[in-house]
């Protein structure tokens, strides 16, 4: 089988990035310049689905700048069986050193490409095996073809996107885009009401929308938006006829959440505090006791109020950041997995088995 058309290591660090965008897991392993120099070597030796050709670690620290360069077939194929060959040199400066050998393998291929869906592994070698064993799928090796531009482009990436890339981390793309398409004209909220709201760009403004529009939805049996807020303390929805009803008064109060939800379907209605994390500022012990100071102020029972902190991802920088701090009894959501709760049960209270939660 033919060698595909070469192409330079420049289209490939260009590329990654757009193939692989924030909010895909991983993601430094995909795009980083250890994963350009992989899919330009597999490219390079014609490492292809259906190929029968493989890519190993070796043939990416072995190669050198002056080698790159040589795209006719000839110097290709030599290199590609050469480098195998013990006492085998490229002429010129090596890309890497030999102990780059385990990042190559385990971060960039292993956690990184395989795992997206745009590197296949050999599974019939024994795992001690030094033989080659990867190649790139075939739709994302098409995806640097240099003749490819465009929309044309644009619309072989969306594709290798849906065939490839997991549920949640289509989720995780499509809500990292949409604060992205938003982030000149702000991001529009649709509340339970149909009512909408115009909130400032940036990627709390994306959770909060998630929360509202989505969580609401799927957990609360008819929710309603008592409290919104932005960064600055600026308000963007306050319900207090609807607080009054409820028996709750609302007013400003830096203890205050970024978000109130209530759920008027259950007898006696649920009051849902809501931090929203993009960096910091989850529901800890501190913000749920200085909560409950405010609703036992207002007269409102405590096992009718409950805690949300709400994040975009299970792998964001926030929830890494704030998990250790979340308070006991309350709720985690991910925008990402929004048909998913996290319940950090308390139980303290009411002790039990764990054959009892399954």
């Amino acid at each position: 089988m033919s060698l595909p058309t070469y192409v330079p290591l420049e289209v490939v660090s260009e590329r990654l990035p757009l193939i692989f965008p924030e909010g895909t897991p991983n993601r430094t392993y995909c795009i980083r310049d250890l994963a350009a120099s992989a899919v330009f070597t597999a490219l390079y030796i014609g490492a292809v689905e259906g190929s029968s050709r493989y890519l190993g670690p070796v043939h990416v620290y072995r190669m050198t700048e002056e080698q790159s360069v040589l795209a006719n077939d000839a110097d290709r194929e030599a290199y590609a069986s050469g480098v195998l060959k013990k006492g085998y040199h490229a002429a010129g400066t090596r890309w890497y050193a030999d102990n780059t050998r385990e990042p190559i393998r385990d971060e960039t291929l292993r956690d990184g490409l395989v795992a997206v869906g745009a590197v296949l592994r050999r599974e019939d070698l024994p795992t001690t095996s030094s033989a080659p064993r990867y190649a790139l799928k075939a739709d994302f090796a098409a995806l640097f073809d240099p003749a490819l531009s465009g929309p044309a482009l644009e619309a072989a990436i969306a594709a290798f996107q849906t065939a490839h890339l997991s549920k949640s981390a289509l989720a995780r793309v499509s809500i990292m885009l949409s604060g992205a398409a938003g982030s000149a004209a702000g991001v529009l909220v649709t509340f339970p009401s149909k009512e909408t709201r115009s909130l400032a760009p940036g990627p709390s403004s994306i959770i909060t929308k998630a929360v509202v529009e989505d969580f609401a939805s799927r957990f609360l049996e008819s929710p309603a938006v008592l409290w919104l807020s932005e960064s600055g303390n600026k308000v963007v929805q306050r319900d207090d006829k609807l607080a009054a009803t409820i028996g709750l008064k609302i007013e400003a109060d830096k203890n205050l959440p970024d978000l109130i939800l209530v759920d008027l379907g259950p007898k006696d209605p649920l009051l849902v505090f809501v931090e929203v994390v993009a960096t910091d500022g989850a529901i800890t012990d501190r913000r749920r006791d200085a909560i409950f100071e405010l609703t036992d102020a207002a007269g409102f029972p405590r096992s009718h109020v409950t805690f949300l902190t709400a994040y975009q991802d299970r792998g964001s920088a926030g929830f890494k950041k704030t998990v250790s701090a979340l308070a006991w009894g309350s709720f985690a959501w991910f925008a990402s997995e929004p048909e998913n709760i996290v319940h950090l049960r308390d139980g303290a209270t009411s002790a039990t088995r764990l054959s009892d939660l399954v």
